[in-house]
């Protein structure tokens, strides 16, 4: 009898033990990859900033106290200077050296949003510069001419001269016939016209295009040799 009770006891751990092992085997076919086979998470992402530029080699002879960046980048939201607000600024210096001249970049670009307000506040108060069709701009304000006070609204092309932002008006209304626009529209043409020098960024950047956008006018901006920081 007992040697029957100690049998029945064997053959059911055993089959427990069988059930357990079958068990796990199964969790750990579904859970596990075939070896070798296509990962299914996703694959890490390289590391930012690890590439070199492809031309841009240390001195040949550095001085001790000067430190040699590949490139270097540069993103901010506000650009505050005593005289100028930039947004949205990006700047991508290369072949950067630091040390007793300063900071000084080989090759820099930037770009950089000016604001629509940070130009209208150049043509006086209650002016407003806006975004118009086909990638033009608009200023809205009031001049005076022959004595009397007008609202003009002057739409012009946006262009590059001379490293400045120019607007330069194609066309002026004044709301009134058009013998009266086009009679006083050479007296207020340039009390409309735009020419706005990019202030607050290292010298030696030169303004190379510009575009409009809806909060201002997207600058770009190139250079060598320029010193970031004195």
């Amino acid at each position: 009898m007992e040697w029957t009770r100690v049998k029945d006891w064997l053959i059911g751990a055993t089959g427990m033990v069988l059930v357990l092992v079958v068990g796990v085997a199964i969790i750990f076919w579904v859970v596990s990859d075939p070896a070798g086979g296509d990962e299914s998470g996703p694959a890490p992402s390289p590391t930012l900033g690890t590439e070199r530029p492809p031309d841009a080699e240390p001195p040949a002879e550095m001085l001790e106290d000067e430190l040699w960046l590949a490139d270097l980048e540069l993103d901010a939201g506000m650009v505050v200077t005593a005289g100028s607000v930039l947004r949205d600024v990006r700047a991508v210096g290369q072949d950067v050296v630091t040390g007793p001249d300063g900071l000084v970049a080989a090759q820099l670009a930037v770009d950089a949003t000016v604001p629509f307000e940070v130009v209208a506040d150049e043509l006086g108060n209650g002016t407003v510069v806006g975004a118009a069709d086909g990638g033009q701009a608009t200023v809205v304000r009031t001049v005076e001419a022959f004595g009397r006070e007008l609202r003009v609204i002057a739409t012009g092309t946006v262009e590059v001269e001379a490293g400045r932002i120019v607007v330069e008006p194609r066309s002026i209304d004044f709301g009134g016939p058009d013998f009266l626009s086009d009679a006083t529209a050479a007296v207020v043409r340039r009390l409309v016209t735009i020419e706005h020098d990019i202030e607050g960024l290292p010298e030696g950047l030169v303004l190379q295009d510009v575009a409009v956008q809806n909060d201002g006018f997207r600058a770009s901006l190139r250079g060598e040799d320029v010193k970031i920081v004195r």
